[in-house]
């Protein structure tokens, strides 16, 4: 068997679907998952025995566990493991049920550690894999009315940042994939999930989504040659803006925290009281 083997989440459109593709259309192999079998099963028409659609839900352990070991038995390998799985819930802080924000960290986070946690043994028997996570310009920046949706990126940048640290030394690779805006249907209602209205802000509200209607969303099918190189790099980046959105809004957003740091420098300092070491457990 030649080329790579991928396991990709939410394969069944947006970009699970033109990454997983890109990836058929050059000879590799894939693993595509949605939660409903049918809305991958058709890539076998396509693509055949280089194609093993599985149904999956990232919220259910178990299932996780099967798909990932059920893909590594069938393809004799892992190398590319895409979590691309997620949706966004869209709401102030004030708005939104707990029950709800646990269910989108339950799809984005905890779906995401899930098939890390599911994959890691047979890429580190292997002694090489590369594991990438979709997050999102959204995981550098966070904004009004998408709290929920930013903190679970926010999450998936800092869990992707230290397992970089902690597989480097068993020949394993972590990229973060962060695109902008696309026009991926990301905001249809398949991908979105709205909080009960409090009016108190319905004015935030409206200038949130006028200003989401004035952005240029880039072509999803522009983003294939680009991951496809980021998966044969021998040193992939742990972090790709994907597209042209995130840099300027990295720059600014940390020129502003960098201002407002060193602007309190000296109470921080101050804080710090008389400085002494203390053992650290092991």
């Amino acid at each position: 068997m030649s080329g790579k083997v991928w396991f990709i989440t939410g394969a069944s459109r947006g970009f699970g679907r033109v990454w997983a593709e890109a990836a058929l259309k050059r000879g590799d192999n894939v693993a595509a998952t949605a939660r409903v079998l049918a809305d991958v099963a058709d890539l076998s028409e396509v693509y055949g025995d280089a194609v093993l659609p599985i149904a999956l839900d990232v919220t259910d352990a178990h299932a996780v566990q099967n798909a990932v070991t059920r893909a590594h038995a069938h393809f004799g390998r892992l190398d590319v493991v895409l979590n691309n799985a997620g949706y966004a819930l869209v709401g102030a802080i004030e708005e939104a049920h707990e029950a709800d924000v646990r269910a989108e960290f339950d799809t984005n986070f905890f779906g995401t550690l899930r098939v890390i946690q599911a994959a890691l043994p047979l890429l580190r028997r292997q002694g090489s894999g590369h594991i990438i996570g979709v997050s999102s310009v959204a995981g550098i920046v966070a904004g009004p009315i998408t709290g929920f949706y930013n903190a679970s990126k926010f999450a998936i940048e800092a869990l992707h940042e230290s397992l970089a640290q902690e597989v480097k030394g068993f020949g394993l690779k972590v990229t973060l994939l962060e695109p902008g805006a696309y026009a991926t249907g990301f905001a249809s209602t398949a991908s979105l999930r709205i909080a009960p209205v409090i009016n108190a802000y319905s004015n935030t509200r409206a200038e949130v989504f006028a200003a989401g209607a004035k952005l240029d969303f880039g072509e999803p099918e522009a983003t294939a040659d680009a991951i496809l190189k980021i998966v044969d790099a021998e040193n992939p980046p742990l972090r790709f803006f994907v597209g042209t959105e995130g840099l300027p809004r990295a720059r600014a957003a940390y020129a502003d925290r960098l201002a407002m740091w060193e602007a309190w420098e000296p109470l921080s300092s101050a804080a710090q009281g008389e400085a002494r070491q203390h053992n650290i457990a092991s």
